[in-house]
């Protein structure tokens, strides 16, 4: 295996718990700062900034995008944590979980964008996402790089503040990071990496909590209703008023979620 690519990290709090932290496309690691403040006392939180994200380097295009940031993410680990994931970043922690279990304690998954495992448990649900997804696509057939990113953002973003009252800087790191979303499009929909195969998740025998937002499309809940039957020790819980941003816009409620399930473990 070739060596992992080196990544940005940033460490939150002074607590006991050791936790790793990944981000959700279109962000870096501070994203989790306000999770990670909630908590100061309690954890420490490393985050990493993925390929293309914050300070790290842009992924060259070569090897498979969301296991080049597996590997990232378990080249920082030496003892067991406490693993977390937003959105393309759960979908990425799962990946380690399922790689080196005994370097996973817990696995906290945060809206978990692996949509082919909608694709049976509602198929309504996957063609809208499918449908929703259509304009993005279209601008990135035509070569619009900050249309997609827009239009992605319009989708899966907060909504405020709306995209031409952004910062230039945060406009310009989205557009950035989008070519590897386009690039990760057939791993998500379309299962290309495997994970749902027969037998993969068995690794990943650790408890797993999969938070989403109740405000999120049905594609979201689809997904967790999904990896709850596959996976041996995962539980579901819905934040009310939240949608897929949830670490970001609701720091308390995911904080306090964190604390209610560390501690059964």
């Amino acid at each position: 295996m070739s060596s992992a690519p080196q990544v940005f990290t940033r460490c939150f709090g002074h607590g006991p718990r050791p936790v790793l932290a990944v981000h959700c496309s279109l962000a870096h690691s501070g994203a989790w700062r306000g999770v990670a403040e909630q908590m100061a006392e309690e954890i420490t939180l490393t985050a990493f900034d993925m390929l293309s994200h914050g300070r790290s380097p842009d992924w060259d295009g070569q090897g498979n995008y969301q296991l080049l940031n597996k590997q990232a993410g378990l080249s920082l680990l030496t003892d067991p944590v406490d693993l977390v994931g937003h959105s393309f970043g759960a979908t990425v922690a799962l990946r380690m979980a399922m790689a080196r279990p005994d370097l996973v304690r817990s696995l906290i998954l945060i809206e978990p964008v692996l949509f082919a495992a909608a694709q049976d448990e509602d198929p309504a649900a996957f063609a809208a996402l499918e449908d929703a997804s259509q304009p993005a696509e279209a601008a990135w057939e035509a070569g619009d790089c900050e249309r997609t990113t827009r239009l992605f953002n319009r989708m899966w973003g907060t909504g405020e503040p709306k995209w031409p009252d952004l910062p230039v800087p945060a406009r310009a790191a989205m557009v950035r990071a989008m070519p590897v979303v386009m690039a990760s499009r057939a791993v998500l929909h379309e299962d290309a990496n495997g994970t749902l195969a027969p037998g993969a998740l068995d690794p990943v025998t650790m408890p797993v909590q999969i938070l989403t937002g109740a405000d999120s499309p049905p594609v979201i809940p689809a997904i967790a209703r999904s990896l709850c039957r596959r996976l041996a020790a995962a539980a579901h819980t819905a934040v009310p008023g939240a949608g897929h941003m949830l670490p970001i816009t609701h720091p308390v409620e995911t904080a306090a979620l964190l604390r209610r399930f560390w501690p059964r473990l």
